[in-house]
């Protein structure tokens, strides 16, 4: 069995290693892709070949992969500051709401002034967030598409839940839904929910959900 000297230092070299294999895969990935953009310039009639919209698009599908591999990697890492929640949350919702306005999608919030002040990461509760509202808005109809968010004090931190009328998630999805690399999107990189739950376990928290096809699925985080 491990002690915790041995789990720290496993998930030190994991990290490592991480860090070097993205960053070997992202110098050659630049270059290639800058190497592309003067051909084009020089050659514009190469992007009239049927396959250069591919050829580009499986590049920026690997530099979004490799900025969630950098994300994953440092999901757990954060750096607390004092946070009025209620006006921040606000924040994140309103810098979201033109978005959803633009699509049709209608934004509920229930966001009361009685939430505490916490220590959190800014940046990190941020990123979370968009990311599952990301999510949520991707699974709704659009027009009709509805998203709900709610929170309260919950001893000794907070609640939040998200909410979505969209298209479920089924009972064997929601299984591994939180796996790195799983994804039910055709262009989707896997890493999204479970940078999300490093975050929130990185806040003292947790992140659990509910769901069924056709009716919809919310989400409920626990930041401590």
């Amino acid at each position: 069995m491990c002690n915790d000297n041995t789990v720290d230092k496993l998930k030190n070299e994991f990290h490592y290693t991480l860090s070097k294999f993205s960053h070997e895969i992202r110098n050659p990935i630049t270059l290639i892709n800058s190497g592309l953009q003067m051909i084009a310039s020089a050659h514009p009639e190469v992007q009239e070949y049927k396959h250069w919209d591919d050829i580009m698009d499986n590049l920026d599908y690997v530099k979004d992969l490799l900025d969630e591999l950098s994300a994953f990697n440092n999901a757990d890492r954060i750096t607390p500051k004092s946070t009025d929640v209620c006006s921040y949350l606000k924040t994140i919702l309103s810098s979201v709401k033109p978005t959803l306005d633009y699509l049709d999608i209608t934004l509920v919030t229930d966001i009361p002034d009685s939430l505490p002040v916490m220590m959190l990461d800014q940046i990190k509760i941020r990123q979370m967030l968009l990311n599952l509202l990301k999510n949520a808005w991707e699974a709704v109809p659009v027009p009709g598409g509805k998203i709900t968010v709610s929170a309260c004090p919950k001893n000794p931190g907070i609640s939040i839940n998200i909410q979505d009328n969209g298209c479920g998630i089924s009972p064997e999805q929601q299984a591994t839904i939180f796996q790195p690399f799983f994804t039910t999107k055709e262009s989707g990189t896997g890493l999204g929910l479970p940078i999300v739950k490093q975050i929130a376990e990185a806040h003292n928290g947790s992140i659990s959900l509910e769901s069924s096809p056709d009716h919809g699925t919310i989400f409920h985080i626990f930041l401590g």
